[in-house]
């Protein structure tokens, strides 16, 4: 005799899971919405400058290459002493001994010289004296002058406002949208912001040496943050 298993309570339970599944389904629906993006920009004269310079020198060996860059080094950070910078204002920003070599056909090839760079990184707080700082370097014996690093350090507090002009940006986009497609803007669902936290853009420019005073220029910064939103949408009248 063959036992017959009842079936029913098995696709009971069946239709009983998809029931329960199909709200989990529904919930899982984006609301409408309404996404778009906001841009704000601030510009604003830099008020702190770094200048990067030194000293580069080469000899027939590795001990005179160091020792005549550590003499001519020793008088450009003496003559920013003179000049009223901080020395907590000034850090040795590169170091470095290399051979210098020449071609060689015949086989490898072979060490002709040494050179030896020092270099400098100078904060300058007050921007009108860069050209100052870089003339003090090369009256000094600087033979290598990096360039100049203009920044603006209360950047973070002037980002916040670009912040706060972003989102008004999105949402005056979003309200436009909204009145066009004929419903209502809600509440911000999400607010991203793109590319992470801007950071003050840094204009760097090659000084050379000169006999008469070094023009410099610092212009303005522009700082710029660029948000994603997306606005909640109901129909109007609700």
């Amino acid at each position: 005799m063959r036992l017959i298993t009842p079936r029913a309570p098995f696709a009971a339970a069946i239709v009983a899971g998809a029931l329960l599944a199909t709200p989990v389904l529904a919930q899982t629906a984006p609301p409408p919405m309404i996404s778009v993006t906001g841009e704000a920009t601030i510009s604003v004269a830099p008020d702190l400058a770094q200048v990067d310079g030194g000293v580069t020198s080469e000899a027939k060996t590795a001990r005179e290459a160091s020792e005549t860059n550590n003499a001519a080094m020793a008088k450009v950070l003496l003559a920013l002493k003179g000049a009223g910078i901080a020395e907590k204002d000034f850090q040795t920003s590169r170091l470095s001994l290399q051979p210098q070599s020449a071609p060689n056909r015949a086989g490898p090839a072979a060490i002709v010289s040494y050179r030896a760079s020092n270099r400098v990184t100078v904060r300058v707080h007050d921007v009108t004296k860069v050209a100052n700082v870089i003339d003090t370097l090369v009256a000094a014996g600087a033979n290598d002058i990096g360039g100049i690093d203009f920044i603006v350090s209360g950047a973070s507090k002037l980002l916040d406002q670009a912040r706060e002009q972003a989102v008004e940006d999105a949402r005056r986009k979003a309200e436009i949208y909204a009145k066009a497609a004929g419903v209502a803007l809600g509440p911000p669902l999400s607010i991203s912001e793109g590319g992470g936290a801007p950071m003050p853009i840094q204009f760097r420019a090659k000084a050379m040496a000169a006999a008469a005073p070094t023009p410099v220029a610092q212009g303005e910064e522009t700082l710029a943050v660029t948000v994603s939103v997306s606005w909640a949408i109901k129909q109007a009248g609700q």
